[in-house]
């Protein structure tokens, strides 16, 4: 066996009386992607910190051993270790705006890593800065260049971080959730740039996420680390095929399916903190499987097969439970409880002294969708195509520009506010930035409702403990506040935020987007529950397709500002016909290992709603582009059973 690029043996890193990384071992060869998953809070991105040695203040390695090639990294002084961090070892950091200086251009911050580690200046550094840009797909890289990070698509700063971690060479790239947030289509993209220089630099790659289909498509072995630990290790196809241990089973468990509409399995509780005196397996309060001696006795590694296990049970386990039945929901034709026609937001660019304004942004031009009582419509698209737009302006957060909105049968309009926030509320994407962290959750829940007067103040004080109880909080939760709560019990409080006037319409705004699969199933679940239970209507936005197929009804394929294709959930995402929602679909991640190899490719980034492209907004990504696209907007193509596309390609393959 070749010596591995990186080994981790025993290694253990204390942050003041906490164990967050404890006694994890593993090693990567050259070439090798060893992704590292788990819930939030489990250890994963410190234990990258650690390899990096770039912990917190109060953090220190206490013990064990980390091994670059023949480099004992432990050992290192910091003047050697600077050498190590970008040279022998780089990292791509989760948020990339937190991590590039935002007041320094790309092209320094990448010609500062040349320089430190290949010693280029001047007009060879430039050169070098520029063909690691286009190395990584960043297009017009001349340009981006000497861009700031702020000048930046989500996609392009990913994408610049990338370029600066290669900068020095590495012999291994860590990836902190390199993914989290962007758009699927932004997604493959990334993930295609990372594939493509591993296999050329010939790159160790250590993968951390929480996605199970982008370790499916990426890694070839895998790690699963729980509070601190690791305790399921072994190669991609095998794990994928049988996941061994009960917390692995569960976290696939609570994966949307395509097709499957039962409930979620989730996972009760949540990780526990890292300055806990452990007894026995620290999975055990939340196994489905654990017993006496689960609670006593830490388990050691067992071997099945390809796999290595923490469990005292591996291999002894029941069969994964199959998910329990989906029930068909049905609900009655009725008048649309939203109907939306000609939706315009126009947003005016002033410049001068005198503010003249010189154009216009149109981040919403001519949307019309109708809700039904009882039923979700999924707003989906990429990033900046006007989705979260749309859900302000129907609660006239932001004013529209042009458009009629009926709510109930009646026009909203400026002078009935109080009416349509009865109707209407919205679950904002973070709960973290909407809840506000001076007020306790009761008094959170209170505000909305004595704005609005909603019953005496007995009945709304009786409304709380109801409320808390509806999204499954404790009681005693009404007298904290937010800080005090993870983040999927936030999501909880903001949902019962929204319910506490009793609306009939809720926008939720990406409300999953940077939830653990454990805590995306159990907010899924709560929704679903909550409109069954209370008839709710759910204009329900977001870039999570797996989440689409679930929860909603119908879905709307929103493009720069414009809805190009429209349907059943079940007919756009298993049959799309536009080519931009056929590219959406293929590009999110399966379970099956291989299953991106057919992914559609899209030409270049979504352009300016400052100025969007004569014709069709789409044609110059489109591989389908003919002259008629480029001169005209395509009409709505009717493909039956309320499914339509505006596209010429689709009309002319009709006729």
């Amino acid at each position: 066996m070749m010596k591995p690029l990186l080994q981790v043996e025993g290694l253990v890193t204390e942050i003041g009386g906490a164990r967050v990384v404890d006694g994890v071992s593993f090693h990567i060869a050259v070439g090798e992607t060893y992704a590292l998953l788990g819930e939030s809070g489990s250890g994963k991105s410190m234990t990258a910190l650690s390899l990096m040695r770039l912990l917190p203040e109060g953090g220190r390695l206490a013990a064990g051993s980390i091994v670059l090639g023949d480099t004992d990294v432990r050992a290192l002084p910091e003047r050697a270790m600077r050498d190590v961090r970008g040279g022998g070892m780089a990292m791509i950091f989760q948020e990339p705006m937190l991590a590039l200086n935002p007041v320094v251009t790309v092209g320094s911050q990448i010609v500062e890593v040349l320089a430190r580690h290949r010693g280029l200046a001047g007009r060879p550094a430039r050169a070098a800065a520029l063909a690691l840009l286009e190395a990584v797909g960043v297009p017009d890289a001349d340009r981006r260049l000497d861009s700031y990070p702020f000048e930046l698509s989500g996609g392009l700063r990913q994408r610049a971080m990338i370029a600066m971690a290669l900068a020095g060479e590495p012999k291994l790239l860590i990836a902190d959730e390199p993914t989290t947030a962007l758009d699927v289509t932004i997604q493959a993209q990334v993930l295609d740039v990372l594939r493509r220089l591993k296999a050329a630099r010939q790159m160790g790659m250590l993968l951390i996420t929480h996605d199970l289909g982008v370790v499916a498509g990426n890694a070839d072995r895998v790690g699963v680390m729980y509070a601190g630990e690791l305790v399921e290790e072994g190669v991609r196809d095998a794990f994928f095929a049988s996941p061994q241990h009960p917390y692995s089973r569960m976290l696939f468990a609570a994966l949307p399916r395509p097709g499957d509409g039962g409930r979620l399995t989730t996972i009760p509780g949540q990780v526990p903190r890292l300055d806990a005196d452990f007894r026995g397996c620290r999975f055990a309060p939340r196994c489905p499987h654990a017993q006496d001696r689960c609670r006593t006795e830490s388990p050691g590694w067992q071997t099945l097969g390809a796999q290595h296990v923490r469990c005292h049970f591996a291999g002894s386990l029941p069969a994964a439970a199959a998910r329990s039945a989906g029930t068909q929901r049905v609900v009655q034709a009725a008048e649309p409880l939203l109907a939306v026609d000609g939706l315009k937001v126009h947003f005016p660019i002033r410049r001068g002294l005198i503010q003249r304004t010189v154009g216009h942004v149109r981040a919403v031009d001519d949307v019309s969708l109708a809700i039904e009582a009882g039923r979700t419509l999924a707003l989906v698209g990429e990033s900046g195509c006007g989705k979260t737009t749309v859900g302000k302006a129907l609660l006239r957060l932001i004013e529209p520009t042009a458009g009629r909105i009926v709510l109930d049968g009646e026009p909203v309009a400026a002078g009935s506010l109080a009416k349509l926030r009865r109707q209407a509320q919205m679950v904002f994407q973070d709960p973290c930035s909407s809840l506000n962290p001076r007020m306790r959750v009761a008094d959170i829940l209170l505000e909305g409702m004595d704005a609005l007067n909603v019953g005496t103040p007995a009945e709304r004080r009786g409304a709380v403990a109801r409320l808390l109880a509806q999204v499954g909080l404790p009681d005693d939760a009404g007298s904290r506040y937010p800080h005090a709560f993870s983040g999927g019990q936030r999501q909880r409080i903001a949902i019962a935020r929204a319910l506490a006037v009793s609306p009939r319409l809720v926008i939720c705004d990406e409300p999953t987007s940077a939830l653990d699969v454990s805590v995306q199933a159990q907010i899924l679940n709560l929704l679903r529950d909550l409109q069954d239970a209370l008839g709710l209507a759910y204009l329900f936005i977001t870039h999570n397709l797996a989440v689409v197929e679930y929860l909603a009804h119908e879905v709307a394929v929103m493009y720069l500002g414009r809805i190009v294709e429209h349907g059943a959930a079940a007919d756009v995402l298993r049959a799309p016909r536009h080519p931009y929602t056929q590219a959406l679909v293929s590009a999110v991640p399966r379970l099956e290992p291989g299953a991106g190899e057919g992914i559609i490719r899209l030409a270049g980034d979504q352009p300016s709603p400052l100025n969007p492209p004569t014709g069709c907004h789409f044609h110059p990504r489109c591989a389908h582009a003919s002259a008629a696209c480029r001169e005209t907007y395509p009409a709505p193509t009717d493909l039956g059973d309320g499914h339509w596309v505006r596209c010429h390609w689709v009309a002319a393959q009709r006729t």
